[in-house]
């Protein structure tokens, strides 16, 4: 991907409204996207990164398997089922797309999930369900 064609938090904002029944909050400052009230995304403050939520215990393989595109924030995320992911190092649209995605699926009902098998919504993994942490 050039640069010319990087992803924006214009994109990301663009992607995560497009999921069903998402909303965007402001919250610690920063853009937050929720579904049923909970968070499944944030735009970092300066606008190179987001936050999604990721089950902790497939974060680490993700984190070492592309480091330059995946990282938490020490100190930050260490106890939640959530990271970081660096826009530049994002391939294109669709990858941004099917991460947001994902995320969304962690904290959406699972009658809103049901409703919504559409293939821009990937299948659920089967780590979802477990409590939801509001940071």
């Amino acid at each position: 991907m050039t640069a010319d064609a990087a992803i924006t938090a214009a994109d990301v904002r663009s992607a995560a409204l497009s999921l069903p029944d998402t909303t965007e909050k402001l919250a610690w400052g920063q853009p937050t996207f929720r579904v049923a009230g909970k968070i499944f995304a944030s735009l970092g403050d300066d606008g190179t990164a987001m936050g999604v939520k990721c089950p902790r215990e497939d974060r680490a393989e993700l984190i070492a398997a592309e480091p330059e595109k995946f990282f938490v924030r020490e100190g930050h995320d260490d106890h939640y089922a959530w990271m970081r992911v660096r826009l530049s190092a994002l391939e294109d649209a669709d990858e941004l797309a099917a991460i947001l995605a994902d995320s969304w699926r962690q904290v959406a009902p699972r009658r809103l999930v049901a409703a919504h098998p559409e293939p821009d919504v990937p299948e659920a993994g089967a780590g979802e369900g477990g409590p939801e942490e509001e940071r």
